[in-house]
């Protein structure tokens, strides 16, 4: 496995399915404008999302239900201008795929009118028709197992997932549905680390770890919550990079030699 950055080859669907079977790790951040965009990509950062976690760490929300389908295209696009090597995935907001046609024409916008090159919906089995319209229609769709914040008001706040046998065998089935339905790469968020990791053995698709386990094919973290500006309390999965950086391209560097060479996450941000 190599920890060097690659910061000249364009980062692509095939890109990120080959480090998976080369066993390089795949290094992801959120961004949300074009500087921090830029630094992301300069650093060799693989993956760039713009999350709906802009509604809590830029609109200020205590949840990402808030965000609205013109907030990410206007920030996608704004991204978009600072991103040239780095993939850029965009996620599809609450209600905004709540059906086949409602999602091709939210997924369409986020394709055409701010230059997303895949987009992140949150959901297992119940969401397989809409993975496969929208990969059939040449869209690349990065599915969320796990803790999905667009549901936290049903599941009764920001808890792990899959910690009962039932529910974690559940969880494995629907990854291999959601596979099959069509999707290119896979997020999996606070779940315990045993089960992270056979959920990414068990596919052939990247699988990302945020809160899961360092055997994932690679992090995925929100940018303010590393360099230590986020508001309100800090996920434990998180670290804040920029204390000893000194500089926000630093901490980007720093973070993503860290999941490069597995020294991130630790045993303290992962749950049990």
């Amino acid at each position: 496995m190599s920890a060097q950055a690659d910061t000249t080859n364009k980062v692509t669907v095939k890109t990120l399915h080959k480090k998976k079977r080369a066993g390089e790790k795949i290094v992801c951040l959120t961004a949300y404008d074009a500087s921090f965009a830029r630094v992301l990509n300069q650093a060799g950062v693989d993956v760039v999302l713009v999350g709906d976690s802009l509604g809590m760490v830029i609109q200020g929300h205590e949840t990402t239900t808030p965000v609205t389908m013109d907030d990410t295209v206007y920030h996608c696009r704004n991204v978009a201008r600072g991103v040239s090597r780095a993939l850029l995935v965009a996620d599809m907001p609450f209600l905004s795929y709540t059906s086949v046609d409602i999602a091709l024409e939210n997924a369409g916008r986020l394709m055409k009118q701010s230059s997303a090159q895949m987009v992140k919906l949150e959901g297992g089995a119940d969401q397989a028709d809409i993975v496969t319209a929208l990969t059939q229609q040449g869209i690349p769709v990065c599915a969320h197992l796990g803790l999905q914040p667009q549901r936290v008001h049903k599941i009764g706040g920001y808890r792990v997932q899959g910690r009962e046998a039932d529910a974690a065998e559940a969880m494995i089935e629907e990854a291999k549905i959601i596979e099959k339905a069509g999707a290119d790469m896979m997020v999996l968020e606070c779940v315990p680390p045993d089960l992270a990791e056979k959920i990414a053995r068990a596919l052939s698709i990247p699988v990302i770890g945020i809160g899961a386990s360092p055997a994932c094919d690679g992090q995925i973290l929100v940018l303010y919550d590393i360099l230590g500006i986020s508001m309100g309390r800090v996920p434990r999965f998180s670290n804040n990079f920029l204390q000893k950086a000194g500089s926000i391209e630093g901490a980007v560097k720093a973070y993503a030699k860290a999941v490069r060479d597995g020294s991130f996450p630790g045993k303290e941000h992962v749950f049990s």
